[in-house]
């Protein structure tokens, strides 16, 4: 068995979109979840929420979302992408939105820090996915951006900023390796001249 170093790990980790069955175990998505919670988190809010869908719900999801993205009069959606978005729904198992809870009176965390918060909540599931085998796509589709798709999913839109969608499952076909950007691109070292 080659050992893989968790450096390596997170530097392989890359967005799949095409996923199958079966997803995550319930406690291998159990550790995934709590490895969300090792998230840094200024003031300890624990801005972030998720909601799992899965089973016949993935289907329930398609049709409040697709049908309130074709009610808000997005030319984008289509029949062949509505066909399109349907069939790659039916076959992920689980579904994840992503959702960061505002705290409106909290005057030492501003909401970009919690907003910062659960996105690092949301990297350390991609990462877990992804250690375990597993793939993840994070979908900014399917309607994230409209408050009856929210409001559906339990989330009042006066309280949360919804975030998406992590589509989780296994990889439908090899998973190529990426070519990644050199960091010295983005670094630059501040020697404290003025």
């Amino acid at each position: 068995m080659t050992v893989v170093s968790p450096l390596h790990a997170l530097a392989s980790r890359r967005s799949m979109k095409f996923l199958r069955a079966p997803a995550p175990k319930q406690e291998e998505l159990d550790q995934i979840l709590q490895a969300a919670m090792s998230a840094p988190d200024h003031g300890k809010l624990r801005p972030w929420r998720f909601v799992l869908i899965r089973g016949e719900a993935i289907g329930r999801l398609a049709d409040l979302a697709l049908d309130a993205v074709k009610r808000s009069g997005d030319p984008r959606m289509t029949p062949e992408k509505e066909k399109s978005v349907r069939q790659w729904m039916s076959e992920v198992p689980l579904f994840i939105g992503l959702a960061h809870k505002i705290d409106h009176d909290n005057p030492k965390v501003p909401e970009q820090e919690q907003l910062l918060a659960t996105g690092a909540a949301v990297m350390n599931i991609l990462n877990g996915v992804h250690a375990l085998g597993y793939g993840a796509f994070w979908s900014t589709g399917m309607g994230t951006y409209l408050e009856e798709v929210q409001n559906a999913l339990g989330l009042d839109a006066l309280d949360y900023r919804f975030l998406g969608f992590l589509a989780i499952g296994t990889p439908g076909c090899a998973v190529p390796s990426v070519e990644r950007p050199d960091f010295r691109e983005f670094v630059t070292e501040w020697t404290g001249s003025v």
